[in-house]
């Protein structure tokens, strides 16, 4: 059976909100039914009719042709079924993915598969920071699954990546493996400034090749930081006394 096509017809005037286009959100609609879907991020209401041609197919196989970077969320939560993107997308690309397969041929945005459970997503192109990374207020990134990046990714690739595995061709930017608890992460090309030792000894970073694309020698550590930081006043290490009275701060009632 044919495949269910969305053809962008042009570069939308807002942020697109794609996660309600996905297998198991789509099944049993008819094309009239999708069309009538609001992808809207603002208070300008925009329907999938608006934007995208619709072909009538199976929903369980996706293709999106024409994507552009104004397009987020795609893949949102998808538990069964394929997409194929055809072009560059935005933010948050398999966020919350829990099965199927997603391809996008093209770039995509921060914070792809940031949560992501399992299924299997394939970016051909290069991706932005925080690759598997988790938002703001959340304790884990990526919890399963597997990530193939064709390109290169930006910072913090891997944040406290929890479980799943990652797989870079190109290069990374500074911090992959930043906050690792488990799980795996290859870069196989150069890398930026790689994040201090994990004290728990977990994960399983590659510094082989992480060290080769920086030149690094083995047995020279990884960055630690300004070395030049002084210590804060009332602050020292633990073990470590320290006689001088810690410093106060005296409020006087005067005026300036």
């Amino acid at each position: 059976m044919k495949p269910l096509v969305l053809s962008l017809r042009q570069r939308p005037d807002q942020r697109l909100d794609l996660s309600a286009l996905v297998p198991h959100k789509l099944a049993g609609k008819s094309v009239a039914e999708i069309e009538r879907i609001d992808l809207s991020t603002s208070r300008h209401r925009v329907d999938v009719g608006e934007v995208f041609r619709v072909r009538a197919g199976n929903p369980q196989q996706i293709r999106l042709e024409g994507a552009c970077d104004r397009l987020d969320l795609i893949g949102h939560g998808m538990s069964s079924g394929e997409m194929t993107v055809e072009g560059d997308v935005g933010a948050k690309a398999g966020r919350l993915m829990n099965g199927g397969r997603l391809v996008i041929q093209g770039n995509a945005g921060p914070w792809a598969a940031s949560g992501m459970r399992a299924g299997h997503l394939e970016i051909t192109g290069s991706v932005g920071d925080r690759l598997g990374g988790p938002l703001a207020g959340e304790v884990a990134g990526m919890r399963g699954g597997v990530v193939l990046v064709g390109g290169d990714a930006g910072e913090r690739a891997g944040d406290r990546l929890r479980r799943g595995t990652i797989i870079i061709q190109g290069g990374a930017g500074p911090y992959a493996g930043s906050r690792m608890l488990a799980g795996t992460l290859i870069v196989r090309g150069p890398a930026g400034a790689l994040p201090a030792p994990d004290p728990r000894g977990r994960g399983a970073l590659v510094p082989g090749l992480l060290r080769a694309g920086r030149r690094l020698r083995p047995g020279q550590r990884e960055d630690q930081g300004d070395p030049r930081r002084r210590r804060v006043g009332g602050q020292r290490p633990e073990g470590v006394d320290d006689p001088r009275p810690p410093l106060g701060l005296d409020l006087c009632g005067r005026p300036y």
